[in-house]
Formats: C-alpha cells, structure tokens, sequence
C-alpha cells in the first residue's frame, strides 16, 4: 500500500483534517493506496500557491519553460515502471495500456515544451495614423486541471502541460481511483525543475468532490479549466464554471462510429475495429462504441471480426498472459452486461464473446444492432463492439450522425476522395480515415461536439484556450476627441 498526499507550493503535506481514503485494486480488494482527502480550504490553499507562483513562472524566458518540460519528458521515461505498477495496482490497467501512456505522455510533455514561445505580441495595421496596435497573448493565471483515471497519464499530463508550457501554475485535481498515479506526474514535474507552486495536487475522497472542485472554480486566482471526463459530470462543471465566468475546456463521453465502406480493406478495418473496441476494455474516450457497415461487406467483415475477437483475452495483466485486463469495478461490468443483454433480447445476434466473471468481460461483437437497443445510443464504455449493417454510405453518415455525441470518427476505404467527402459530414471533433478511432498525437486540436463537450487540448488551439489574448494601442499623436 502507498501513501500519498497533497503538493501544495512544493510540499507534499497531509490534509489539515488528517483524513484520507483508501483506493483498493479493482481485481483483489486490496487497499492500493491511502490518499490524502482534501477540505475546500486544503483546495483554496493549493490555489493560493499556484497563484504566488505565477509572477516568477510567467516571467521565465520560454527557454527555460521549454527546458524543464523537456527534462520532465526524460524523467517520466525513466520512470516508466513506477507509472506501470501504480497504474496496475490502482486501475487494472494492462502492460500493454500502461506503456502507451507512458509514451504519448511523454510526446505531450515534448510538444509542449516546443510551445513555450508561441506567446508574446503581433503587430496590428491601425486605421487611424500614429497608432500602434499590439495583439498581446500572454498567460492567463492559475489553470485547473481535473484529470480521469482511464488514462490516467496521458490525461494527466495533458491537463497541465501546455498550460504551464504558456506560463500558467497549475492545481491537478487527481482522480478519486488513481491518485498515486496522478502524484507521480507532479513529483515529475518537480524533479524536473518546476519551481514549488506552478504545480500542485489535490486529492479528495469521493464524497468531498464536489465541494473540493467548487472552491477550486470560485477562487478569484483561477482563470481557466480544463475536465476530462463523463458528459453528465461535464454538465456540472460547465454549470460552475459559467456561475464563475471562467471559461472551460471540457473533453466528454463519446459513441465513436467507424464507417466501414463496401471497397474498404477489411482485413486494416477489421485490426483497427478491435484494437479501437478492446484496448483498455474499451474504457477510453475515443473507443470505437458502433462499427457501421455496408451491407456488401458485412458478413465478411463479421466473420473476421469474431476471429479478431475471439483470439483475444481479458485476465489479470499480473500474470503478464493478458493483453486485456479488469474493467474499472464490478459495477462497471453489470452496466455493460446490461446494455449487451438488452440488445440480445431485442434482436441483436451475439458473435462473440458476451461472457463476464466478477471484474472482467470478454472481448464482445454484437451484430445487427437497431435504435431499438439501449446499446445503439448509450456509451459503454466497455469491450462490445456494436455493428450496425447498412446499405449505402449516404445512410452510413445519418447513422453515424444519430448521437448526441461528437468526439471521434473513422472511415475505412479505399478511395481517398469518397471518404474525405463522408469525413466531412460526420459530426465529430476528431476523423480518421483508414485509421482507429484511438489514434492520438499531442499538437494536434483534439476535442469534440455536440455533448462531447468543447474546446481543444493542444497545439495552437490548446495554446488559445489557456492564453488571454489582449490589445494593447500606442498613440504618437494627440487624439480629435468629438466632445
């Protein structure tokens, strides 16, 4: 069992309560963590630090920003294994999941430390003569980083790392299920230089989140947020960010659709459908929820698929025999084996897998999935894969489209124009064409529509949302006021 605590400005400290909670292992119950629990005042403590330290962060050249970045991107790298057991022992997560955020954490670490410099002042053609015009980007202040724990490093790191490489402190508010995973991406940050204060953490038992996260919002240092996570808890933070007039990127729940068109390789389809399906037990964000298919090439896509499906297995990833591992809770597996249920008794046909023991589900593929099934618009959020037969791609993109979601899409085919035309139809943040849904690179604007929120991580776009953009005008000459 681990112990971890608060960081607030460059200390790692108990809650002034003394309290704590215990995260257990989702497979054997075992406490795997004791965290400390944060009050509202811990939080507004924690703020307060992060805004004492923004003059001196804010004022760094943007080599030294970049440097740090840099070192922590080496550092995190040399500490993969402690990522990969915290993350087994807190989450589930399989070898295979804890190496890829490792990995892209650490690209995002790198990318960031690229975009230090894009702050600072353009030049503006005045109207009026004798005027110089300056459009000023410079930080913003304090920015909160409320990180999930599905993937808990990239996610993590995500939360924080552009905004710091900007000039911004943070406060990354951990996930209540992996806090010590979410402490280890601060205590990277400061191993590699980050001055106490320009990051702080702050864990809560579950109980407390949403005082916790109110007094983060309402403290006056605070000037953006960022949440990753559940539409419905999404909601909640926009609501309390517009009571505060702070401006929020929400990243949320999604039902990606992958299109499989008639003349699409299916053999590359079919890899990217369960690999975007299973990996993770399909606990990501961008997980591939609806494999839309026409018709001509639907039985062959699904008699692939099941073999994909069937050559797969979930079981504990500590014996390292298991590409897949547990899902999330025992909770988490009724809620899937309810919406595959449903489906199977109002006419969906069961192609592979279904079965479930306690924390772990098999790889599924349900086939012939209708509007009629809870499946068809709820996400998941666990390994089914629903296939949806169709019989042209006009009505491929109407299928696609009939979601309240819009975080991620892909296209199988085989010509190039076809699918950027059907890719431009889908209501999506995100579109990959003969590519998974879960495809990810740091500079690129990632985010969504519609109920899968707003706002881009980032790049220049990421760059945008954690910046105050201002005008600053220079007159050489007396102004002819009117009055």
């Amino acid at each position: 069992m681990f112990e971890s605590k608060l960081l607030i400005g460059g200390h790692a400290v108990a809650s002034r309560t003394g309290a704590t909670y215990e995260r257990c292992e989702p497979i054997t119950g075992q406490v795997a963590t004791r965290a400390a629990a944060a009050t509202p005042q811990d939080a507004v403590e924690a703020a307060n630090a992060a805004a004492a330290a923004f003059p001196a962060w804010s004022g760094l050249p943007p080599q030294q920003r970049s440097a740090v970045l840099n070192r922590a991107a080496v550092i995190l790298e040399g500490r993969a294994a402690e990522f990969n057991a915290a993350m087994a022992e807190e989450i589930g997560a399989a070898e295979e999941w804890s190496a890829f955020n490792c990995e892209l954490a650490t690209a995002i670490l790198r990318d960031a430390a690229t975009m230090t410099g894009r702050t600072g002042e353009t030049s503006i053609p005045a109207r009026r003569s004798g005027v110089t015009a300056l459009a000023l980007r410079q930080a913003a202040g304090v920015v909160l980083g409320i990180a999930p724990w599905n993937a808990p490093v990239v996610l993590g790191v995500r939360a924080v790392a552009v905004p710091l490489a900007c000039g911004n402190t943070t406060v990354l508010k951990a996930s209540e299920f992996c806090p010590r995973t979410h402490s280890l991406i601060a205590e990277v940050l400061c191993e590699a230089g980050l001055p106490a204060g320009a990051i702080n953490l702050i864990s809560n038992a579950p109980e407390d989140a949403h005082d916790v996260v109110e007094a983060l919002v309402a403290h006056s240092a605070v000037r953006r947020v960022n949440f990753t996570g559940s539409t419905r808890i999404g909601r909640a933070v926009a609501e309390l960010c517009a009571r505060h007039l702070k401006p929020c990127v929400l990243e949320l729940s999604g039902k990606a659709p992958l299109l499989v068109l008639a003349d699409a390789d299916l053999d590359e389809a079919v890899k990217a459908a369960a690999y975007g399906a299973f990996f993770n037990q399909g606990q990501v964000c961008i997980s591939t929820e609806r494999i839309i298919v026409e018709q001509d090439a639907a039985d062959s896509f699904l008699q692939k698929l099941a073999a994909k499906a069937g050559s797969l297995k979930a079981g504990d990833p500590r014996t390292g025999a298991y590409a897949l591992g547990p899902m999330i809770s025992r909770e988490a597996v009724v809620r899937v084996r309810g919406l595959v249920d449903d489906a199977v008794a109002k006419g969906a046909v069961l192609v592979a897998g279904g079965s479930s023991d306690q924390i772990m589900m098999q790889p599924t593929v349900l086939d012939r999935v209708t509007p009629a099934m809870r499946i068809y618009y709820e996400e998941s959020f666990g390994p089914v894969a629903a296939v949806i037969r169709v019989e042209s791609a006009e009505e491929a993109i109407s299928v696609a489209n009939d979601t309240e979601y819009g975080l991620a899409a892909a296209i199988f085919s085989r010509d190039p124009e076809r699918a950027m035309a059907v890719a431009r139809r889908i209501e999506s943040g995100i579109c990959h064409i003969n590519a998974p849904t879960i495809y990810d690179e740091p500079q690129m604007p990632f985010g969504g529509m519609k109920a899968s929120g707003y706002g881009r991580f980032g790049g220049d776009a990421g760059v945008h949302e954690f910046t105050e953009l201002r005008w600053i005008s220079v007159h050489d000459a007396a102004y002819d006021y009117p009055i």
